[in-house]
Formats: C-alpha cells, structure tokens, sequence
C-alpha cells in the first residue's frame, strides 16, 4: 500500500511529518509529494519531494497537508487540474487542517474538519464545518487541528491494514504514562 502527503510550500512541519511518522510505524510505503523538487515549511524546514503530483494521485491513500499558502494552492489551476484526478472510489482521501479547503474546492466534501483559521475559507466555498477533531465519510476523511494528524494516520493505517496495525502505531508514539488511555481515544475517534 503505498500513501502520498501532499506537502506545498509554506507546509505545516507538524500536519505533514507527524501522519509520515505515524504511517511509517506501520511499515506502509509512505511519499512526501510535492509540485516541485523541494518546499520549505512556514517555519523555514526545506525538504525534498520524493514524488511528484501525478504520482501521488495513484495512491491507494493521500493525505492533503496544511500550510500557510493554501489559499494560493487552490488558485493555481495547474495543481488543482492534477488533483481532480483524486477518486475516493479507489482511494482514501484526507485533508489535514486547510487540506480540507483543498478537499472543499475540488467538491469531495460537504462537511469537514479544519483549523480554526481555514474554517471561513472551508465555510465560504460552501462546507459544513464540524466543531470536532476528525470526521470521515466513507472514503474521505479531514482533521482539525495539528495534533490531529495521529488520527488521520491511524484512520489510513486502520483502513488499508487494520485496527490492531493503527493500535500498534498509536501506541508507539503516544506519550509515556498515557499510552493506554491515548490510543483509546485517538480510535474512538477514527474507528
């Protein structure tokens, strides 16, 4: 199974590396996809795509990161005609935070999740927002918040593995002296 973060410049570190560690435990094969060679993050954190858009639309899971340039994402015809090419009825889709503005634009939700300053833009392009950290449908998935993104992961790893593979990663990142109690509620949220 292979999973594609999408990851533009002026990225969110947190949305973007904390789903590809949480993946990783899980031993899926997980991309940081980005349209062009590297992307620096809205706190200055260069890194290097390791596959391009097209090849993150043929993913059996992709992640929509955040960052502070979304706004600018969606208007750039050229990303967004790649991206139409998402299907969630062949993949599993997730908008991390303003990944749900991206998700709202291309029409594959009507409700989401997101962080409080994405949430007028998610409003404005007509999305129901849910005052919630996770929610998915089907197929497709958001989150809200930074420290959201273990329930994306668990929700992709749950989905394409199963529940016993999302525990196993939960629990491996999940503080020390919570571990018990924070993968139960990461799962009660996601599965």
């Amino acid at each position: 199974m292979n999973i594609a973060i999408l990851t533009f410049e002026g990225y969110n570190e947190l949305d973007s590396l904390i789903a590809l560690g949480v993946l990783n435990r899980a031993k899926l094969d997980v991309a940081i996809a980005s349209p062009t060679p590297t992307v620096r993050s809205m706190n200055g954190v260069v890194i290097q795509s390791m596959i391009g858009l097209d090849e993150a639309c043929e993913a059996d899971a992709v992640i929509v990161g955040s960052g502070a340039a979304t706004r600018e994402v969606v208007e750039d015809r050229a990303i967004m005609s790649t991206l139409e090419r998402l299907d969630p009825q062949r993949q599993l889709i997730a908008g991390q935070c303003s990944g749900a503005l991206v998700l709202a634009k291309l029409g594959l939700v009507k409700e989401a999740c997101t962080d409080l300053t994405t949430k007028p833009w998610v409003i404005a392009a007509g999305v129901e927002v849910r005052d919630q950290p996770f929610f998915a449908r089907d197929n497709v998935a958001t989150a809200g918040g930074c420290l959201a993104s273990p329930y994306l992961a668990a929700w992709i790893i749950a989905r394409l593995v199963n529940r016993t593979a999302a525990e196993s990663a939960l629990h491996y990142v999940a503080p020390v002296g919570e571990k018990p109690e924070y993968v139960a509620r990461a799962l009660s949220h996601v599965v």
